[in-house]
C-alpha cells in the first residue's frame, strides 16, 4: 500500500475521531445547560464554588480545535475567515480546510483507481488542483459580490445626500438603504447602522464597513465622512460629486476593458495551448512524456517550464491591468 493511500486512511480516521469526540463534547454542553436550568441555585453555587479555574481553563482547552489551532499558528485562519466574510458565504474556516482534504483524498483515489492516471505525480498534482475548488469558489463569489456593491454605490449615495437634505440624519440614511436597496449594499449598511445603533461610535463602524468592503470608492466614502465629521461643510454635495467620480471611474473602466480584451486573449491563449498539447500527449504518446514525469531531470525541466509559464501569464496579466 502506497504512502498517499495510508495517509488518507489515517486522516480519514482522524476526521473520524474527531466528529465523534466533538458530538460527546456537544451532548456533554447540553446536558449540563439542562442540569443547570433544572437544578436549584444552592446546588449550583456549591458547583460554582468547587469548580477550580484550572478546570475551568482545561474544560475551554478541550473544546478548541485542534485544525483551528494549526491554521491560527499559519496565520491562515484570519485571512480565510476575512474571504468567507466578504463573499458573503456563512462557511466556516476548518469546514472549508476539511472540504478541501476530503476533494483531495476524493480525486487522488479517482485519478488513482476509476480514471487509471499512470504517474504518482500527476494524481497528486491533479488531486491538488481539486482540493483548491472550495478556495476558487470564495474568491469568484466575493469578487462577484464586491462588483454588485460597486455597482449599486453611486445610486446608494445620491440616495444618502438626498435623504439628508429632506431633512434625515446621516445614521437614519444608512438605516433607509436596507429598505431601498438590494443585498450586498442593503446588508453592509444594515449591519453598520446596527453596530452604530448598539453604542458603537460612527468612526469605527465606518471603518469596520471599509474593513469588511475593501474597495477604494468604500474607502473615499468613509474618509471622505469622517473629514466632513472634524472639520463640517456639507455632506450631501460631497457624496454627489462622489458619485459623480465613481461613474465616470465606471465608463473609463469599460473603455480600458474593451481596449485590453486582445492582450487578455492572448495571455490565456498562450497559457492554455501547452497544458492542452502536454495532456494530448499523455494520452496519445505516454512513452514520448514519461521521460517528464519518471526521470529526475525531467522533473526539473517540467517544474522549470511550469514556472515560466506562470511568470508568463502574470507579465501578460501586468501588462493589460490599468487600475482607474
Amino acid at each position: 500500500m502506497s504512502f498517499p493511500v495510508v495517509f488518507l486512511l489515517i486522516w480519514a480516521g482522524a476526521m473520524a475521531a474527531w466528529w465523534v469526540v466533538s458530538r460527546s463534547f456537544k451532548s456533554a454542553d447540553v446536558d449540563k445547560i439542562k442540569s443547570r436550568i433544572l437544578d436549584n441555585p444552592e446546588k449550583q453555587a456549591k458547583k460554582a464554588k468547587a469548580a477550580s479555574p484550572l478546570q475551568l481553563i482545561r474544560a475551554d482547552e478541550s473544546g478548541r480545535n485542534v485544525l483551528m489551532r494549526i491554521l491560527a499558528k499559519l496565520d491562515l485562519q484570519t485571512k480565510l475567515q476575512v474571504l468567507i466574510e466578504q463573499s458573503g458565504l456563512k462557511w466556516r474556516p476548518t469546514r472549508v480546510v476539511h472540504g478541501s482534504l476530503a476533494l483531495f483524498g476524493a480525486a487522488f483515489l479517482a485519478a488513482r483507481a476509476v480514471f487509471g492516471v499512470p504517474y504518482l505525480s500527476l494524481q497528486l498534482a491533479i488531486a491538488a488542483a481539486v482540493s483548491l475548488l472550495p478556495l476558487v469558489y470564495i474568491i469568484k463569489t466575493r469578487a462577484k459580490r464586491l462588483f454588485k456593491f460597486e455597482e449599486q454605490f453611486p445610486e446608494s449615495l445620491e440616495f444618502v445626500a438626498r435623504s439628508m437634505r429632506a431633512g434625515h440624519a446621516f445614521s437614519v440614511s444608512l438605516e433607509m438603504l436596507h429598505r431601498e436597496f438590494q443585498e450586498p449594499l442593503s446588508g453592509e449598511f444594515r449591519r453598520t447602522f446596527d453596530e452604530h445603533n448598539l453604542g458603537l461610535p460612527l468612526d469605527a463602524a465606518l471603518l469596520k464597513l471599509a474593513g469588511r468592503v475593501p474597495l477604494l470608492d468604500v474607502h473615499f466614502f468613509v474618509s471622505a465622512v469622517l473629514l466632513q465629521k472634524r472639520t463640517g461643510g456639507n455632506l450631501a454635495e460631497i457624496l454627489d460629486k462622489l458619485a459623480f467620480v465613481i461613474r465616470e471611474r465606471f465608463k473609463l473602466r469599460g473603455k480600458i476593458r474593451a481596449i485590453s480584451a486582445h492582450g487578455r486573449m492572448t495571455g490565456i491563449a498562450l497559457t492554455c495551448i501547452p497544458i492542452g498539447v502536454a495532456l494530448l500527449m499523455f494520452y496519445v504518446n505516454p512513452a514520448y512524456v514519461s521521460f517528464f514525469v519518471e526521470d529526475e531531470i525531467g522533473n526539473i525541466m517540467l517544474a522549470a517550464a511550469i514556472l515560466l509559464q506562470v511568470i508568463g501569464y502574470l507579465i501578460i496579466r501586468k501588462i493589460v491591468t490599468i487600475e482607474v
